[in-house]
C-alpha cells in the first residue's frame, strides 16, 4: 500500500513538473506525435536527429546559444528586428521553432511540409533594408545558410555537452547529414553533409558578422528580459552562461561576452548538468526509436 501511495504520489508529481517545464519554456504541454513508419517519415526514423532533438534540456540551451550566434549576421538580425515581436511574444517565438522541429524532426512527411509552406510564406514578406543600407531577404539562399548552419551547430555541440548520452563522432557527422534535406527543402542547395563541412561554413560567414545594434539590444533582452521569475531566471541564466561556452572564442569577441573557462568548469557546467539530469526526470528525453515498416497493403486490384 505504501509503495502503491509512493508511485501514484510520484508519478503525478513528474506529470505537474513536466506540465511547468514545458509551460516556462513556452512550448505546449504535449510531445509530438511520432510518425514511426520510415514510408511515411519526414526525417531518419532511427536517426541522430531525433536523439538531439529529444532532449529537451540540451535543445534549450543550444536553442538559446543559436539566438546568441545567429544575431551576430546584422542582415539576419535586421529581419528578426523588423519583423517580428520576439520583445512582446518572446515564449510564442520559442513555441513557433519548437513545433517546427517537432513536425520536422517527428511528424510525417505531409506534417513536415506544411510547418515548412508556412515558414517559406512567412518568409515571403521578412525583406528590407539593415543598418548599413543594404538590402535583405528571408529567403535569401546565403541568409538561410547561415541560419541552417548557426542552429545546427548548437544543437549538436549542446548535446554532446549536456546531452543524456556521449555521441561519436560519426554519430555527429550524421547528424549534420540528416538535417541537409531540411536545409534543400526550405530552399538551400549546397548545406554541409559533415561537421567539418559545418565548421568550415561557418568559418567563411566570418567577415559579414558583426553585432549591430539591433543585435545588442536582442543581446541584452535575452540575457535580462525573457524570463520574469526568481526561481526560472537563475535556471535560465545558468543556460545562458553555458551557451556562451558553446560559441568559438571569436564569437564569443563579436558578442561581447567573456564567459570564464575557471568558473565554467568549476560551477556552471556541474550546475547546469544537474539541472539538465532533474529536468530529464520530468520530461524524459524521447525514446530512441526503431522502424516500424507498415504491411503491404492486401488490397488487389
Amino acid at each position: 500500500m505504501v509503495v502503491t501511495w509512493f508511485h501514484d504520489a510520484s508519478t503525478t508529481l513528474r506529470r505537474r513538473a513536466n506540465v511547468a517545464i514545458r509551460r516556462s519554456a513556452g512550448l505546449s504541454q504535449g510531445p509530438p506525435d511520432f510518425c514511426d513508419d520510415p514510408n511515411e517519415a519526414y526525417s531518419v526514423v532511427d536517426g541522430v536527429a531525433r536523439v538531439v532533438h529529444g532532449d529537451l534540456p540540451s535543445m534549450l540551451i543550444g536553442g538559446v546559444g543559436s539566438l546568441f550566434f545567429q544575431m551576430l549576421h546584422p542582415y539576419a538580425m535586421a529581419g528578426v528586428a523588423q519583423h517580428s515581436r520576439y520583445q512582446e511574444d518572446a515564449l510564442g517565438r520559442l513555441l513557433s521553432t519548437a513545433n517546427f522541429i517537432n513536425a520536422t524532426t517527428y511528424g510525417s512527411k505531409s506534417s513536415a511540409e506544411a510547418a515548412i509552406a508556412r515558414v517559406l510564406n512567412v518568409h515571403r514578406f521578412v525583406h528590407g533594408v539593415a543598418d548599413d543600407g543594404t538590402p535583405y531577404d528571408a529567403n535569401d539562399p546565403h541568409l538561410l545558410l547561415w541560419v541552417h548552419c548557426a542552429e545546427i551547430s548548437m544543437f549538436l555541440r549542446a548535446y554532446r555537452r549536456f546531452g543524456q548520452r556521449p555521441l561519436t563522432d560519426d554519430d555527429a557527422d550524421r547528424y549534420v547529414l540528416e538535417m541537409a534535406p531540411l536545409a534543400h527543402d526550405l530552399g538551400l542547395d549546397d548545406a554541409p553533409r559533415t561537421v567539418e563541412e559545418l565548421n568550415a561554413t561557418l568559418r567563411s560567414f566570418r567577415p559579414e558578422l558583426r553585432l549591430s545594434a539591433d543585435g545588442q539590444m536582442a543581446r541584452d533582452f535575452i540575457i535580462h528580459g525573457v524570463i520574469k521569475t526568481r526561481l526560472q531566471r537563475g535556471v535560465f541564466r545558468l543556460m545562458v552562461l553555458s551557451s556562451w561556452r558553446l560559441l568559438d572564442p571569436w564569437a564569443q569577441e563579436l558578442l561581447d561576452v567573456h564567459p570564464s573557462a575557471l568558473l565554467d568548469h568549476a560551477i556552471i557546467r556541474p550546475a547546469t548538468r544537474a539541472v539538465c539530469f532533474f529536468m530529464r526526470l520530468a520530461v524524459p528525453p524521447a525514446r530512441r526509436q526503431v522502424a516500424i515498416v507498415s504491411p503491404p497493403s492486401t488490397t488487389t486490384t
